[in-house]
């Protein structure tokens, strides 16, 4: 059994709620593996403590979570000095799009607020890339713009929101509904969500 799904069902069976969203992880997960393998990034945004859980996520991705990811025979080669290939770990490359502090106070200032993380997809955009769009009410205005933007430029969308689903239900690749309606509870839930998709990706990615 591979181990990325032994990871998901280790998640189901901690966290039996979350059954009703295993389908939707599955295909997230198959989703950002498709994006890696053709070098493509992850890009991650939402307010507030979905905010926070874009941060959460990038964490999680750029460095090792728990693997220790060693780098390859090549790349240490290139950079010959043991200090730095000894503290240098495989990455997953991903960007909180929230935390474009410069970039996010101008757009909202000078153009429209609720195109702020729009704006940046269209900046970063790749056919190969992937957008988490994280919003637990499904609702929220730039977050969904985003999502629309990724869409027009043929990237696919991951959509977290809980258990209505809101505008991101429709508009996303793949939505991970959160079994729950009060905003609190889904971002409980959001965590071992996550948790379990950067562990999966990880798992696959780095077989050491």
């Amino acid at each position: 059994m591979k181990e990325s799904l032994k990871i998901l069902e280790k998640t189901m069976l901690d966290n039996p709620a979350l059954q009703t969203c295993s389908d939707d992880l599955q295909r997230a997960y198959e989703i950002i593996m498709e994006c890696y393998r053709n070098g493509g990034m992850v890009l991650v945004c939402g307010n507030g403590g979905s905010a926070a859980d874009s941060e959460h996520i990038v964490g999680e991705l750029m460095k090792g979570f728990l693997k220790k990811r060693p780098l390859p025979k090549e790349d240490r080669d290139l950079l010959e000095d043991e200090y730095l290939y000894g503290n240098l770990q495989g990455t997953l490359p991903a960007i909180s799009l929230v935390s474009q502090t410069s970039i996010a106070t101008a757009f909202m200032n000078d153009v429209e607020p609720d195109m702020v993380f729009a704006q940046q997809v269209y900046g970063y955009r790749n056919r190969d890339s992937v957008l988490i769009a994280i919003s637990t009410s499904g609702n929220a205005a730039n977050v969904n713009n985003a999502v629309r933007v990724a869409n027009a430029f043929g990237m696919k969308t991951i959509g977290m929101t809980g258990r209505n689903g809101g505008k991101l239900l429709d508009n996303c690749t793949v939505t991970i509904k959160a079994p729950a309606t009060e905003t609190y509870r889904i971002q409980e839930y959001h965590l071992p969500i996550y948790h379990a998709l950067c562990a999966m990706v990880e798992a696959d990615k780095f077989e050491v």
